[in-house]
C-alpha cells in the first residue's frame, strides 16, 4: 500500500492518489465540457444587435465584444509532456491543450504490444493518444477518464490533479457555477458529526469535517445501520 501524494490518506496498491483525490479528477473530467459550453455560450456571444447604417471605419456594426480571458480557455494551443526541460505549463494554457498535453503524457508511458510479421511480441509505449470521436475538449476529457486507473499509477498524476484543480477554479470564477454539496442524513462513521455530503459529478460522499470518505453502497449500508440502532432504541425506551 502507498500514500496519497497529496495527502496522507492510503493510495492503494501501485496508485500515487487516494480515492478522494482520484475521485476529484474524476468529476472535473466530467465537468469541464458542461462549463466549456457555457463560457463559448455566456462570454463569446455578441453583446448587442448590430448598429444600423456603417461607421467611419467602414464597419456595418461595433467589434463583438469578448472576454479575453475566456479566449485563451477555448483557444487553441500547444502542452508540451509534462516534467521536460521546455515544459512551461501554466495558468494561460487553453483547456483542449492542456487536456491533449496530458492524454499525450500518459500514451507515451502506456504500454502497447504488438508482434511484428515473425510472430515475435514487442512492448514499447503509444506513439499517441487518439480518442475515439474528434479531438475537442469532451473526447480529450472522455480519453483521460477511461485512462485516469493508468494515469494513478504514475507519479505525475498529483500535478494532473494540481493543474485541473487551477483549471477548473478559473473557469467557475468566469461561469460562477460550482458543484453543488448535497447533505447526507446518517453522522460521519469516523467523527460522529453531521458533515457528511455528496458533491454533484462526485462518486465518493466526504465529511467535510474531518475529511473520512464512503463509497455511495458503504453509507448505504451505514445509515440502514443508523437507522436500525435508533428504532431498536426507541421501542426499548418505549
Amino acid at each position: 500500500m502507498t500514500t496519497c501524494a497529496l495527502c496522507h490518506r492510503t493510495a492503494g496498491d501501485g496508485h500515487h492518489l487516494c480515492p478522494l483525490h482520484a475521485d476529484e479528477i474524476r468529476g472535473w473530467l466530467a465537468e469541464l465540457p458542461r462549463q466549456a459550453e457555457m463560457l463559448a455560450a455566456e462570454f463569446l456571444a455578441p453583446a448587442g444587435g448590430a448598429r444600423e447604417g456603417r461607421t467611419g471605419s467602414g464597419r456595418a456594426h461595433s467589434p463583438i465584444p469578448v472576454d479575453l480571458r475566456v479566449l485563451v480557455l477555448l483557444g487553441p494551443g500547444h502542452a508540451v509532456p509534462v516534467g521536460a526541460p521546455e515544459d512551461d505549463t501554466d495558468d494561460t494554457v487553453p483547456i483542449g491543450a492542456l487536456l491533449a498535453g496530458w492524454a499525450g503524457h500518459i500514451a507515451y508511458t502506456y504500454p502497447s504490444v504488438h508482434r511484428d510479421r515473425h510472430g515475435t511480441a514487442h512492448t514499447q509505449p503509444c506513439e499517441q493518444a487518439w480518442p475515439a470521436r474528434g479531438r475537442d475538449i469532451t473526447a480529450w476529457c472522455t480519453w483521460l477518464s477511461a485512462y485516469l486507473p493508468y494515469a494513478l499509477t504514475l507519479p505525475a498524476v498529483a500535478d494532473l490533479h494540481r493543474q485541473l484543480g487551477r483549471l477548473l477554479d478559473r473557469v467557475r470564477d468566469l461561469t460562477h457555477t460550482t458543484p453543488r454539496d448535497h447533505p447526507q442524513a446518517a453522522p460521519c462513521p469516523s467523527c460522529d458529526s453531521f458533515a457528511l455530503a455528496r458533491t454533484d459529478g462526485r462518486w465518493h460522499i466526504r465529511c467535510t469535517a474531518c475529511g473520512h470518505t464512503l463509497t455511495p453502497e458503504a453509507y448505504d449500508e451505514h445509515a440502514a445501520t443508523v437507522l436500525h440502532t435508533h428504532q431498536t432504541t426507541d421501542r426499548t425506551a418505549a
